[in-house]
């Protein structure tokens, strides 16, 4: 399991792909498998765990000279042979999926973020070397022409770690970088337009700041729309599962949304506009509610009683469960390992 180099596994704070690469292992390991954890340093794992390099790097993410440094040395574990591996699974960016025909054992390669014109090209000239997997069909849906992946496998969660709760709160949460896309200020207008107290986590990033002040900042007063910052643990499954509803009010073609299936494990509803997986994540009037502005979302708030919690918790389970994504990963790595001499896994 290759995962990134910029922060440990699983991650304290955040870190999508981290938490991913973490759920996926640990089920891996409890369903027999063998894994070694190729990783940034002060990981954790009931895998074999192997730090490349000499410390993580959270703020120089995505900095090639990490990422190849991190990657050559994982190439050279790996021909090491030591254990010898039948299965490396990429989630590490765009340097092993680059050089994946370089390496003697296939190699399963998740998309993790959307396709842009740049990673299109990217992907068009690379993706056949490597089994590739997707976290939904709407990100699959931007691909370049004749690109198709072995599966589209969603996002790990271990349904039972997060509590469920079916008498909530009278707040309604939204959970996020603050960005304009993710919506922070729609989600205060609806909340605003419902009547109901608003509760605003996630961390500033560098080059937020501007966009929180103006947008988000006047808004809060302790009372109608508070601001808690970045939450974990104990912390984050508690405000999910509090939470009457999880607003995501997005104006982007979000890959997956991995807030929505946190809130929707803890039986807590989604509103959500109906961008990129929204479509996939949300069972509209059954898990929540799909609306295409503002306004809706505040009246969709007056139709949460009709949602039943345990019925969203039976979805995630169903989909996303941590032993379920498992599954599907182990049929995508037989798929590729069957076809491992060929060496172009766009046959797969």
């Amino acid at each position: 399991m290759l995962a990134p180099p910029w922060i440990p596994v699983p991650p304290s704070g955040y870190g999508g792909v981290e938490s991913v690469v973490s759920v996926l292992t640990e089920a891996l390991v409890d369903r027999g498998h063998a894994v070694t954890l190729l990783c940034a340093p002060g990981s954790r794992s009931g895998a074999r765990v192997l730090a490349l390099l000499d410390e993580s790097h959270p703020d120089e993410i995505e900095r090639s000279l990490y990422e190849s440094d991190h990657v050559s040395r994982a190439f050279a574990e790996i021909d090491r042979g030591t254990p010898e591996f039948d299965i490396v699974h990429d989630h590490c960016g765009f340097t092993a999926l680059a050089m994946a025909d370089r390496l003697d054992v296939p190699l399963v390669h998740t998309l993790h973020g959307p396709f842009t014109t740049a990673t299109a090209t990217f992907y068009a000239h690379h993706g056949h070397k490597a089994g590739l997997v997707g976290i939904s069909r709407a990100q699959w849906a931007s691909a370049p022409p004749g690109l198709e992946p072995v599966d589209v496998i969603a996002n790990p969660i271990e349904t039972d770690a997060w509590p469920l709760r079916e008498h909530k709160a009278d707040y309604l949460l939204w959970i996020g970088r603050m960005v304009a896309e993710k919506g922070p200020h729609r989600a205060i207008a609806a909340a605003l337009g419902a009547g109901v107290p608003l509760v605003l986590a996630g961390v500033i990033q560098p080059g937020q700041q501007a966009f929180f002040d103006s947008e988000v900042a006047p808004h809060i007063d302790g009372d109608r729309v508070r601001f808690v910052g970045e939450v974990t643990g104990f912390v984050k499954r508690s405000l999910f599962a509090g939470a009457r509803a999880l607003l995501v009010p997005i104006r982007w073609e979000e890959p997956f949304g991995m807030v929505m299936v946190e809130a929707l494990a803890c039986g807590t509803p989604v509103i959500a506009f109906p961008e990129g997986a929204a479509h996939e994540l949300v069972v509209d009037a059954t898990t929540g509610f799909l609306v295409n502005d503002v306004p809706a979302m505040s009246a969709a708030v007056d139709r949460l009683s009709q949602i039943a919690p345990r019925e969203c918790r039976a979805w995630v389970a169903a989909h996303c469960d941590a032993d379920v994504v498992a599954a599907a990963y182990e049929r995508a790595y037989r798929s590729v390992a069957a076809v491992c001499g060929a060496r172009d896994f766009a046959r797969v």
